[in-house]
């Protein structure tokens, strides 16, 4: 909870510094073109991955699978598409990584350590 907290402070810090960076380098109608192209191209990435994942899940719910990869991808793509609507160009690259499925394995992977941990630690429980 800490590092979210530092997380929230940090992160729009240092994006304020890069849009005034930007604003001064390329000028403002440029930076606020590109914040809104990233947002746009960012709400149609999120749907079509969003669709692709749902199509999986529910085959994978045809064949009596559990789709818990679907729901981790899903999670992420939630996540990256909120991070791409917010202006901030660190915020963008975190949002098109997590939109990628070659880039989001790793913050699956961690996601999953996280809450393996927090189930060893038995912070979570899971009832039968």
């Amino acid at each position: 909870m800490r590092y979210l907290a530092l997380l929230i402070i940090v992160i729009p810090a240092i994006d304020i510094g890069f849009l005034l960076l930007s604003g001064r380098t390329i000028g403002v109608l440029p930076t606020i073109a590109f914040i809104i192209l990233t947002g746009v191209v960012g709400a149609y990435l999120a749907k079509r991955e969003g669709l692709q994942t749902i199509k999986r899940a529910q085959e994978q719910l045809a064949y009596g699978q559990i789709p818990g990869e679907s729901v981790l991808d899903g999670i992420c793509i939630l996540i990256g598409g909120t991070l791409l609507l917010t202006p901030g160009f660190i915020t963008d690259l975190f949002g098109f990584l997590l939109l990628f499925p070659p880039s989001r394995k790793p913050f699956k992977f961690l996601m999953i350590s996280a809450l393996r941990k927090r189930i060893e630690k038995g912070n979570i429980k899971i009832i039968k």
